[in-house]
C-alpha cells in the first residue's frame, strides 16, 4: 500500500494550537479557505483573459474548483485501484487555496509585481502560502495544516521538465522555499501539481475559442484526436490516463504518450493563446498600468508611512484605501518602513481585476475639476 512518507503528526501540525471538532483536519481546512476574504476575491480575478464582458469566461475561482475536483478525483480512483492510501479532502483543500495568492490579471500581473520588486522575487505559489500564513484575518492568517500549506506552496502548473512525481526526501522547510522547483511533502500535493495542468489548458482553449483568437482546427490533430478539443474531453482524457498509469507505480505521472501530447497542447497554447498578438498588446498595458500603482503608492508611502491619518487627507479614494489597509495589516507590517515594497506588492496583488482597473482610473487617468460656485 502506497502512502505518504512522514507521520500525520508533521502533516497535520498548525501553526497556533486549535481545538480539534468533528471535522477532518483536512475537511476543516477547506472551509476556512472558503471563507476568508481573499478567496471570495478570486471569483473576480482573472484566469487569462482579464475582467472579460462575458460570465462564462473562467474566473480564478472556477480554474481553483476544477483543479480541487479533478485532485479529488485522481486520488479516488487510485484508492480503488487497491494499491494507494491518498486522502481526498487534503487534495481538495490544497486545490482549493493553490492560486489563493494569486495577482490580478493573471500571470501577466503577476509579472508586473515581480519586476517592480526586483531583487526580489514576487511569485504567485510562494504568494499563496504568505496569504495563508501570514496575511488573511487581517495578519492571523488562516493556520492551516502544514500539508495543505506545503501543497499550496509547491503547487507550480508550469513544470513540464517532471512527469513523474514523488514526495521530497524530507518534510519542507516552507518558509524557506525561494523558487518553483520544491516538490511537495505529500503524494497529494504532488497530484494538484498535475491537476493545475490538466484544469487549466483546456479551460484556456474554449476561453479562446469564444474570444475568436484560435478555432477547435487549430489545435494539433494528434491533440484532437488523441486527447480531445473541448475542456471536458480533455480533462477526461487526462484524468484517466494519470490513475491507469499510477495505479501500479510509486509516482504520478501520465503515460510518456500522454504526457508528450499535453507537452504538445501546452506550446499550442502559448504561441496561440498566451503569446498572440491580442494578448502581448494587453500585457504591455498591464505592466505600464501596475508599474504606475506602484509608482503612485511608493510615493504615497514615502510622504506618510504611518501616519494612518495623513492619508485621510488625501482627495482620492485610493489613497484612503491604501492608508486603511495599512492600518489594519499592523501585525504583520509592525510600522516598520523598510517594508515598503512588500507592503505595495501584498496589497497591489490582493485586489481584484475590478478593483484595480478602478484604482488605475482614478491615480492614472485625468481628473476633473469641482466647480462649488
Amino acid at each position: 500500500m502506497i502512502k505518504n512518507p512522514f507521520s500525520d503528526e508533521i502533516y497535520l501540525k498548525r501553526t497556533h494550537p486549535h481545538t480539534p471538532d468533528l471535522r477532518d483536519e483536512y475537511f476543516r481546512d477547506q472551509t476556512k479557505i472558503i471563507h476568508s476574504l481573499p478567496f471570495r476575491r478570486l471569483k473576480h480575478k482573472t484566469q487569462v483573459f482579464f475582467a472579460p464582458n462575458n460570465d462564462h469566461i473562467c474566473t480564478r475561482i472556477e480554474h481553483v474548483l476544477h483543479v480541487a475536483t479533478i485532485a479529488a478525483t485522481i486520488c479516488r480512483g487510485l484508492n480503488k485501484s487497491g494499491n494507494w492510501n491518498l486522502s481526498e479532502d487534503l487534495a481538495y483543500a490544497i486545490g482549493l487555496g493553490h492560486d489563493i495568492g494569486h495577482a490580478p490579471f493573471g500571470h501577466e500581473g503577476e509579472r508586473a509585481i515581480d519586476s517592480c520588486i526586483r531583487p526580489h522575487r514576487f511569485l504567485h505559489e510562494l504568494n499563496s502560502y504568505r496569504v495563508v500564513e501570514h496575511l488573511a484575518n487581517y495578519g492571523e492568517g488562516l493556520n492551516l495544516t502544514f500539508a495543505v500549506k506545503d501543497g499550496i506552496i509547491c503547487h507550480c502548473g508550469e513544470d513540464f521538465a517532471n512527469n513523474r512525481l514523488r514526495p521530497a526526501e524530507k518534510p519542507n522547510d516552507l518558509e524557506a522555499i525561494q523558487g518553483r522547483t520544491q516538490m511537495p511533502s505529500t503524494y497529494e500535493g504532488c497530484i494538484v501539481r498535475l491537476s493545475d495542468k490538466i484544469a487549466y489548458l483546456g479551460r484556456d482553449i474554449e476561453d479562446a475559442i469564444k474570444a475568436d483568437l484560435i478555432t477547435r482546427k487549430d489545435i494539433p490533430q494528434r491533440v484532437r484526436e488523441e486527447v480531445g478539443t473541448s475542456n471536458g474531453e480533455i480533462i477526461n482524457t487526462l484524468t484517466l490516463d494519470l490513475i491507469h498509469h499510477s495505479k501500479d507505480t510509486d509516482y504520478i505521472g501520465f503515460s510518456d504518450e500522454k504526457f508528450e501530447l499535453l507537452s504538445q497542447l501546452r506550446n499550442f497554447n502559448y504561441q496561440s493563446i498566451y503569446h498572440n498578438e491580442q494578448m502581448c498588446r494587453r500585457q504591455d498595458a498591464i505592466n505600464h498600468c501596475i508599474g504606475d500603482l506602484f509608482a503612485y503608492f511608493r510615493k504615497l508611502f514615502q510622504r506618510y508611512q504611518f501616519d494612518y491619518e495623513g492619508y485621510q487627507k488625501e482627495r482620492k479614494l485610493a489613497a484612503r484605501g491604501f492608508g486603511n489597509y495599512i492600518k489594519s495589516m499592523n501585525r504583520v507590517y509592525k510600522e516598520d518602513a523598510a517594508q515598503i515594497n512588500t507592503i505595495i506588492s501584498d496589497y497591489i496583488a490582493g485586489m481584484t481585476d475590478s478593483f484595480a482597473l478602478s484604482i488605475m482610473q482614478e491615480v492614472i487617468l485625468p481628473t476633473t475639476i469641482d466647480f462649488f460656485n
